[in-house]
């Protein structure tokens, strides 16, 4: 597989990881806050409405960085690379599958075949 190919599987890959992430924001939130409203309680609904608001809210926040440097690798844009590579070390921690794509992404992106591609 050339490097160009690599460069858009991690591409694809860094989208589609954040669109889970912005899935499941939405999916915690309309748990959450679903909970409080079928519960009826008052208390219930003001508190499930804030928790389940700042999770999913901070979950969607982070999976928008990762959107934006899959749609930027795609289209070659420069800062995209930065980006990516950045997010790359910060998915390391994410045993196995974040340490396997941050590895993945890195290896890829510090090649000077995909350098010379921005």
């Amino acid at each position: 597989m050339r490097m160009k190919e690599h460069l858009t599987v991690v591409g694809a890959l860094r989208i589609g990881f954040s669109l889970i992430g912005l899935l499941s924001a939405a999916v915690v939130f309309a748990a959450v806050v679903g909970g409080g409203l079928i519960s009826g309680d008052a208390d219930a609904i003001r508190i499930t409405g804030v928790v389940g608001t700042v999770i999913a809210g901070f979950v969607g926040i982070l999976s928008v960085p990762g959107l934006l440097a899959g749609i930027g690798l795609l289209k070659r844009w420069s800062w995209a690379r930065w980006l990516a590579l950045v997010l790359g070390v910060l998915d390391l921690p994410g045993v196995p599958i974040g340490t396997l794509f941050g590895i993945y992404t890195i290896w890829v992106l510090m090649q000077d075949e995909v350098e010379e591609l921005f």
